[in-house]
């Protein structure tokens, strides 16, 4: 599969007028063919970060992987301050399903892309066939709900301060890609994964230089404001769940919930072994799999 790596996807744009701008987006696989999977990338990255994960997918799935609002392409207003949480995301994805699919759709995601995703299938769950989660935001509600300046927990963890002090400008591209290649999040990411999240990472100044896409306070306000109750999300879904859960660092906080989970009878969980946060990057075929599965399964 991995020889598929040098595919590129078609980009697009959706204008999403009811949320205040448009929503950039990959498409891969079959132009006719209706879309199987809308996949969601992960706080700070983009959807082109997930490319060489896609790709080998297109010649069986269409797959439309999404810039969440204030990542990437897209121009939806990103306003750190004064926000109500998560539930943005959930309702961008849910007027981006409104605009770009017909059918019922499975969604994926990494991160805080499979918890809106979570909360999107909640919310209008005959929209959604299926959930391909991978490592999900998944914390108890009395760390969620709420604004940050009330939980001082989220709203000074190491998460906001490594995003608010996040470099925010470099020469060129390829200076941004030698300064995070082997370092920091980055360590266990192959070459080709680094490159395509710092191409749609970053975009060109009027003076020449390089600049984030994702603003860091707008990266650091997503760790702060959650505002979100992922069990009554799990409740309030219908459809099968799968979900990779991460072994070291995992955001998917499940414990003491996998007899409730698995009573359901429709979630199932998998830890995957020698795995950090980024699970992605470092299994991609295992990543292919479940997509695989979840939309053949649908």
């Amino acid at each position: 599969m991995d020889a598929k790596v040098e595919y590129e996807p078609r980009p697009g744009r959706v204008p999403l007028k009811s949320r205040g701008g448009e929503m950039a987006f990959l498409d891969f696989g079959p132009q006719d063919r209706p879309v199987d999977i809308v996949f969601s990338h992960a706080n700070g990255f983009n959807a082109r970060t997930y490319r060489t994960i896609l790709a080998p997918l297109a010649d069986e799935l269409r797959i439309l992987a999404i810039d969440l609002r204030g990542h990437g392409a897209s121009t939806l207003p990103a306003h750190p301050d004064d926000r109500e949480g998560w539930h943005e995301f959930r309702d961008d994805l849910l007027a981006f399903l409104a605009a770009a699919t017909e059918d019922p759709v499975v969604l994926a995601g990494h991160s805080m892309g499979g918890t809106s995703s979570l909360l999107a299938a909640a919310a209008e769950p005959d929209r959604v066939k299926a959930l391909a989660l991978i490592d999900p935001v998944i914390f108890s509600p009395d760390m969620l709900v709420g604004r940050s300046q009330d939980n001082p927990e989220i709203a000074e963890s190491p998460l906001v301060q490594g995003a608010l002090r996040r470099r925010r400008t470099f020469p060129s591209k390829a200076a941004a890609h030698e300064a995070y290649a082997g370092r920091g999040a980055f360590k266990t990411w192959r070459p080709e994964q680094l490159a395509d999240y710092v191409e749609a990472g970053f975009r060109e100044t009027p003076d020449g230089e390089v600049t984030l896409t994702c603003a860091p306070e707008w990266e650091a306000s997503n760790f702060r404001m959650h505002n979100y109750d992922p069990w009554a999300a799990f409740r309030d879904s219908r459809c099968p769940i799968r979900i990779l859960k991460a072994e070291h660092g995992s955001t998917a906080r499940l414990e003491g919930h996998e007899a409730e989970l698995a009573a359901t009878g429709r979630i199932a969980v998998e830890l995957v072994p020698g795995t950090s946060h980024f699970l992605p990057m470092e299994r991609p075929q295992k990543v292919r799999e479940l997509l695989a599965a979840t939309a053949k399964d649908r």
